[in-house]
């Protein structure tokens, strides 16, 4: 007798032993007892999930005749009458199935509808199923659409797809849609255990995994995979066999990679990378056990209460993956992922696929931050003690609002924006005269755009409600420091990320040749902007060396330049306020002003 595959030989026959698709079972079977039969079905879903499954089910269910001949349409159909032994091996003259792949045209599907006009010659229902429907021809849908809308009441059209997009939706409409969905690891690994110890095969469980793992959603190929690993195996199931077979990677890389990649270890991912290539081991496949990796570290990272989720506590790989998801840092977990996800669809474009493997991997160490920033005042503070000072308690200020003559009158002249200074702390020493922070100039020159909407009442209230920037204690050093900077910006000598870090940056300290800058974000502590800004610096005269330190900053250029605009902006809107003919039109008119129509100049 000859072989009987798996994939063929544990076929469900009734909806009891179909897996992974409850709601589609549910649905049928509850029609089926109440009768509430649908005249064409569609079935959805991608290969070996089980359409024309279901669909000889349905034909068995709706003309099985029960074991002593006096059977009715019911949801578990016997299996041992004549009908459902026909067609089960294919043989029941009223239960015919096309295959659309190959019998696509119009000539076909004519053929085949020529056969509805005639009555069932053996059971209770006509059934025409069409596999692969989507390969039709329009004229070969057009052909069948007045039919499948109103067909015979002896006649079922049931309809299986692939790609349901390409079916048009004049005959969706005319269909009761199923989506069967792929299968779960964990359902396809629970029926293979139970197959091989139905065929008294001894397997592994992570060579079942594997397995389960490597079909995607698609039981029909997780039993063929379980064939050949039948047969490589000699007729055991092993991890190490089951993954030469299919060019898994051994997970004991994977985390080599990952470690290394968080430790930022170039040589051992670039070994490790080399030692894949002489083993013959699929680049595609290690990106792919990578991701799987990383995404369980991801969810413990992100919600460590729903570790035992996230984990599968009977694999041994569990306390590996929870001890590198404490190695490596969130952000960089996720940039690996990213990184990982999008390399497997360049490594077809890349002229060796281990090649584009290794540029993948070290594009993170490309894109770490870099580790010197955290330490970077650590050996300033030790060649300059003078560093170590505390800087003295801040006392709240605020800055007095400067109200503006009516426009258009221009300002009095000498009419500046001051610093109020605060009081002198009991025991410190007398501060030295600090020169205001910016002019408020042309504060009454306000550009104004023409009023074309009437906001309701309150909305410029609403539109002003935001806070005031918080002020400003002035220091000579802060002084100075947005004087240089302001020289540098005017002069175009720094852009970019260098100009960013010179003004979101605070002086700290001042010594012969070394300045001491705080900036509160670690991305404007690099390397490349630093050594700019000391170029930059040397131009204007001062050679200096420039250490930085992550801190809260209180007093920085972008800050001081902040409050002027503020202040300058305020003044703007109470000169329009003011003004005699803007009052008038507000009071005889009800006019309004648009808010954020107003801008200084």
């Amino acid at each position: 007798m000859s072989y009987l595959v798996l994939a063929r030989k544990y076929r469900p026959r009734n909806f009891e032993e179909m897996v992974g698709q409850e709601h589609v079972v549910q649905a049928l079977s509850n029609a089926l007892t109440t009768q509430r039969l649908h005249h064409a079905y569609l079935f959805t879903g991608t290969r070996g999930v089980g359409k024309t499954t279901v669909s000889r089910i349905l034909a068995k269910s709706l003309n099985c005749q029960g074991p002593d001949g006096e059977g009715g349409i019911t949801a578990t159909p016997c299996g041992v009458c004549q009908a459902c032994k026909d067609i089960d091996s294919g043989r029941f003259v009223d239960y015919t199935e096309l295959d659309a792949a190959s019998n696509r045209g119009v000539d076909e599907v004519q053929s085949l509808l020529e056969q509805a006009v005639y009555k069932p010659v053996q059971g209770r229902f006509k059934v025409f199923m069409i596999d692969e429907v989507h390969m039709l021809t329009n004229t070969a849908f057009n052909a069948m659409l007045k039919t499948l809308e109103e067909p015979p009441e002896y006649l079922k059209f049931v309809l299986a797809t692939t790609d349901p997009q390409k079916v048009p939706v004049t005959v969706l409409s005319r269909c009761l849609q199923f989506n069967l969905r792929p299968m779960a690891p964990e359902t396809v690994l629970e029926h293979l255990t139970h197959v091989l110890q139905t065929e008294q095969v001894p397997a592994e469980p992570l060579a079942l995994k594997l397995l389960a793992r490597a079909a995607r959603g698609s039981m029909r190929d997780a039993l063929s995979l379980t064939d050949q690993a039948i047969a490589f195996g000699n007729g055991t199931l092993v991890e190490g066999g089951v993954r030469q077979m299919l060019g898994t990677v051994d997970r004991g890389h994977v985390f080599g990679l990952i470690e290394a990649l968080a430790a930022g270890d170039g040589k051992t991912v670039v070994e490790t990378s080399e030692a894949l290539r002489r083993d013959g081991l699929s680049a595609a496949s290690t990106l792919e056990e990578m991701t799987s990796v990383l995404q369980a570290m991801a969810v413990l990272q992100a919600v460590p209460s729903r570790a035992e989720a996230a984990l599968d506590t009977t694999d041994p790989d569990a306390a590996e993956t929870a001890r590198l998801a404490v190695r490596m840092p969130a952000d960089e977990t996720q940039l690996l992922y990213s990184l990982c996800l999008h390399g497997r669809g360049e490594l077809g474009l890349a002229p060796d696929e281990y090649a584009g493997l290794t540029m993948v991997l070290l594009r993170l160490l490309a894109f770490k931050p870099n580790p010197e920033k955290k330490t970077l005042n650590e050996p300033v503070r030790a060649a300059a003690p003078a560093f170590e000072r505390q800087a003295p308690p801040v006392a709240p200020v605020s800055l007095p609002v400067v109200a503006a003559v009516a426009a258009p009158v221009a300002p009095p002249p000498g009419h500046r924006l001051s610093v109020v200074e605060p009081p002198a702390l009991a025991g410190s020493e007398p501060r030295r005269p600090v020169a205001p922070v910016a002019p408020a100039q042309d504060a009454a020159k306000v550009v104004a755009m023409q009023v074309r909407v009437q906001p309701p009442p309150g909305a410029r209230d609403a539109a002003r409600s935001d806070e005031p920037s918080a002020p400003i204690v002035p220091s000579e050093d802060g002084d100075f420091w947005h004087e240089t900077v302001t020289q540098l910006v005017l002069a175009e000598a720094i852009s970019a990320l260098t100009r960013e870090l010179a003004l979101q940056s605070q002086l700290v300290a001042r010594d012969v040749d070394q300045w001491l800058l705080r900036v509160e974000r670690e991305s404007l502590n690099q390397t490349a902007s630093r050594e700019k800004l000391q170029t930059a610096l040397a131009t204007l005269g001062h050679g200096v060396k420039l250490a930085i330190e992550i801190g809260s900053v209180i007093d920085s250029p972008a800050r001081r330049n902040k409050l002027a605009a503020e202040a300058r902006q305020r003044a703007a809107e109470e000169a329009i306020h003011n003004d005699p003919l803007v009052q008038s039109m507000m009071r005889d008119f009800d006019a309004r002003i648009v808010p954020g129509t107003l801008r200084p100049v």
